[in-house]
């Protein structure tokens, strides 16, 4: 008989804090994480704003901060989010004999994570110094000089995806098995599901999973911004992020990690640590249709939600909440309503949908772990965060978005939705453990 999973743990670093309680409790309030840029001088692109980790101090997480001095921002948040999961777990850290009662090589790591940024200085300084105007060019021999010269190998390497998962495991000790997804904005929701499904199957006691990612630099705000991506309201930066509005125009590039705990109902009762929800239902599909856009009739979406509720083992009828992918783009707004209402047919509009992406941005690699931690919140606190800046609703979109203010409700079984990029469609369904 497959393992029950649980979740047993959380932690999160991102633009509203760097804990979970600050976090929610910035969501409950309606909060904004959106502010001009300041990671590096973006006065001059269609979009000079983002939601940001501000005065994030990595020393407040490890006792052996020179390990991970050469990490990437992504990296860097993930210690952060790994070591309060692994705290409120119970999870010894940074010690070679932990005494947590979990066997090192039955502990696991799956982390939905993107690709870390080059050094960028360097990067662009070696460009200049190699580019012949006058053959219209690159001189690789000029371009080696500077880069061998002033480029850090270590900087280099981390923009391998992987390297967010070998820090997890050096703050750990985690010796099982080790996973990396990039799916886009869909893989740290992949990474809890198919990290359940590695428990389920009996290959780990416990999975340390969720997502990191930062692509706030020169290059993935130039790539968004040609994508028509994202918001270009630089006259209102914390309202930019509008789910669910006639006036949205895009989504806000953010930046964070979050982790979650998953863990066999018998490690957990063995260990006798808090259960704070049951992992229930997964499912994942791809859209086999563009690139950039979902299919006009949400049939990845569906199939995902679908899946999910199958693997469960309940009607759509025993859901309480969605947590909605809620973009902020014209696109997956509309057809994401599409995809609930094919799904959830009489339903669909007595279920609060709401999406936390108009507070703390989209987080892409880490989104999808982070917006599950709040329906685990839900279920804890039975309130659900709003949907913010819901001011002028597109008559098109007719569910209940919870706008703008946080709603007191009975929340047992919740939704978490992700789609990303590439046609990539991640579904989990957590339920109250009981």
């Amino acid at each position: 008989m497959a393992e029950h999973v649980v979740i047993t743990g959380m932690g999160i670093v991102c633009p509203l804090g760097h804990d979970v309680e600050t976090v929610w409790t910035g969501l409950l309030e309606g909060s904004s994480g959106v502010a001009k840029t300041t990671i590096f001088d973006a006065s001059t692109f269609p979009t000079t704003f983002d939601a940001e980790v501000k005065d994030y101090d990595l020393t407040k997480y490890t006792k052996l901060p020179e390990l991970h001095k050469d990490s990437n921002r992504g990296s860097r948040f993930v210690i952060g989010a790994t070591a309060q999961a692994c705290r409120q777990a119970g999870i010894d850290i940074e010690t070679e004999k932990p005494a947590d009662g979990i066997e090192r090589s039955r502990l696991g790591i799956y982390l939905g994570a993107g690709e870390g940024s080059v050094d960028n200085d360097v990067f662009f300084a070696a460009l200049v110094a190699g580019w012949d105007p006058e053959k219209n060019e690159m001189d690789w021999g000029q371009w080696a000089e500077v880069a061998f010269g002033q480029m850090s190998a270590m900087r280099e390497l981390e923009q391998e995806p992987n390297m967010p998962a070998a820090h997890i495991a050096m703050l750990t000790g985690a010796r099982g098995p080790t996973r990396s997804c990039l799916t886009a904005c869909a893989a740290s929701t992949q990474s809890v599901g198919e990290a359940t499904m590695l428990i389920r199957r009996g290959d780990a006691d416990v999975m340390i999973a969720g997502g990191a990612h930062s692509m706030i630099h020169p290059l993935g705000l130039t790539g968004f911004n040609r994508l028509t991506a994202l918001s270009t309201r630089n006259d209102s930066p914390q309202t930019a992020s509008r789910p669910f509005t006639a006036s949205r125009d895009g989504f806000i590039l953010g930046e964070g990690a979050a982790i979650l705990i998953l863990e066999s109902l018998s490690s957990a009762k063995k260990r006798g640590v808090e259960i704070l929800a049951e992992v229930i239902g997964f499912g994942s599909s791809s859209d086999a249709f563009r690139v950039t856009d979902m299919h006009e009739e949400g049939r990845g979406a569906i199939q995902a939600i679908t899946a999910a509720l199958a693997d469960a083992g309940i009607s759509y009828k025993d859901v309480d909440y969605i947590n909605a992918h809620g973009t902020s783009t014209t696109e997956n707004d509309l057809i994401e309503t599409r995809a609930i209402k094919a799904v959830f047919k009489e339903k669909a509009k007595n279920i609060p949908v709401s999406s936390v992406k108009s507070m703390f941005g989209h987080l892409i690699g880490a989104a999808g772990a982070a917006e599950l931690i709040t329906c685990v919140l839900a279920i804890r606190d039975n309130i659900v965060a709003p949907t913010m800046n819901l001011n002028d609703p597109d008559p098109v979109l007719d569910l209940d978005y919870v706008p703008n203010k946080a709603r007191k409700c009975r929340v047992d079984v919740a939704i978490n939705e992700s789609f990303g990029f590439g046609g990539q469609n991640n579904v989990v369904i957590i339920k109250r453990y009981e």
